[in-house]
């Protein structure tokens, strides 16, 4: 189950003016579910894209970066059940021909299409049965259909993830709307996780993309289950400008600054909604480096206690094996790290001082805090003044039988 999170209603989800999505069951993997989407966008709006460093990148990826340098975007195709990745020139080819025939029947150019694809690596993505379902999303296209749309994206997840935000700009209403997907093959490096996130305002496209790389690096790529960064990572950012503010030019600004914070917050509540909802998860746990010499460090730090299959297994176990913690900062590459210095606490538990136990720590008071499902792992390094904050989840039995039969 899920560790704390919920589906979202319909009515906690507001619609963005100019984008539309439409969802259809082709029977790309299985029958019966929802598994191919369209989002349709009002012409004048702008598209931001971040997406996986894994040098086998899928196909639609390729594709993706190729028509961002083009044509003004005017609709996104995503299909589930099947990655479209590692399908060599014929992959490729799939992907062309869903965007072609997307925009035959949308009167638009097929540069003005982004395809996406999550599923199951190296199998063709079954095109024909693909391109008979997007009439069907054309027809099914609606501001209000995002519930829908975050259920046709889900592959191993048990619940879809979405969220809104709404802020005022120049007086004017104006939204915030996402989803994502992922439960398995997590550990974002973006710039089979895929997100979507829209906006009415009018944003520059330069200052577009900045915004969403500053979301992505305090969201999707601050978590990890299982330290495998997928082949079809994707993370959108779309501005259709509906709400007619003045247009954002600089992010730092005062509209800028509510528009990029709206962003990130609703960014990071879909990362930590991956985390919450990973294969096989009991536990959330968060993990704070703080008094670093540099976010990078800090960042480097957490990713080791983050990563290590002793670290999530004890907290699986509700075993407060800390010395695990300790190891995992002690080979995370800071090689100036002055040990002697570092405390460690578990929630509100104090369990290192300076390096070593604390006089007053008692395993029972860890044992205590284990059994949570939610959980803060905090760590001073006594060395600077940055911090970094990153999520994860434990490793379970569960987490190996999804894995093993997930083609089954």
């Amino acid at each position: 189950m899920p560790v704390g999170l919920t589906a979202p209603a319909t009515h906690a989800l507001h619609a963005v003016p100019g984008v539309r999505l439409g969802i259809a069951q082709a029977g790309i993997r299985k029958q019966g579910r929802k598994d191919l989407l369209v989002l349709a966008l009002d012409e004048g709006a702008t598209v931001a894209g971040v997406f996986t460093r894994n040098r086998f990148c899928a196909a639609p990826v390729l594709v993706c970066r190729e028509h961002l340098q083009g044509a003004p975007v005017r609709a996104l195709v995503v299909n589930t059940g099947n990655a479209n990745a590692g399908t060599g020139a014929r992959g490729m080819e799939d992907a062309r021909t869903t965007c072609a025939e997307l925009a035959r029947l949308m009167g638009i150019r097929a540069e003005q299409v982004l395809p996406f694809s999550t599923g199951v690596i190296m199998e063709p993505l079954p095109v024909a049965r693909l391109l008979a379902g997007l009439p069907a999303c054309l027809a099914d296209l609606r501001e209000d259909n995002w519930l829908s749309a975050a259920q046709a994206i889900m592959t191993t997840d048990t619940l879809p993830k979405a969220t809104s935000r709404q802020i005022h700009l120049d007086g004017r209403r104006v939204t915030v709307t996402g989803m994502s997907k992922g439960a398995g093959m997590i550990h974002p490096n973006m710039a089979t996780m895929l997100g979507f996130i829209a906006t009415d305002a009018a944003v520059d496209s330069t200052v577009l993309q900045a915004m969403l790389g500053f979301a992505a690096e305090r969201s999707f790529n601050a978590i990890t289950i299982d330290g495998d960064t997928s082949t079809n990572d994707s993370l959108m950012l779309i501005a259709s400008g509906a709400a007619r503010n003045t247009p954002v030019l600089d992010m730092q600004a005062e509209g800028g600054r509510a528009l990029l914070d709206a962003v990130t917050q609703v960014a990071t509540e879909l990362a930590q909604a991956i985390v919450r909802d990973g294969e096989g998860a009991t536990k959330f746990i968060s993990i704070r480096i703080e008094a670093g010499r540099s976010r990078e460090e800090c960042r480097r730090i957490a990713f080791a206690i983050a990563h290590s299959p002793l670290v999530k297994t004890a907290f699986f176990a509700s075993d407060p094996n800390l010395g695990r913690i300790l190891a995992a900062i002690g080979y995370a590459g800071v090689d100036d790290l002055d040990v002697s210095r570092v405390d460690l606490f578990l929630d509100e538990v104090k369990v290192v001082t300076g390096g070593g136990r604390d006089a007053a720590y008692e395993e029972a008071q860890g044992q205590r805090v284990m059994q949570r499902s939610e959980i803060t792992v905090r760590v001073v390094l006594g060395r600077g003044d940055e911090s970094a904050t990153v999520w994860t989840c434990d490793l379970s039995h569960d987490y190996v039988t999804i894995n093993a039969e997930y083609r089954t």
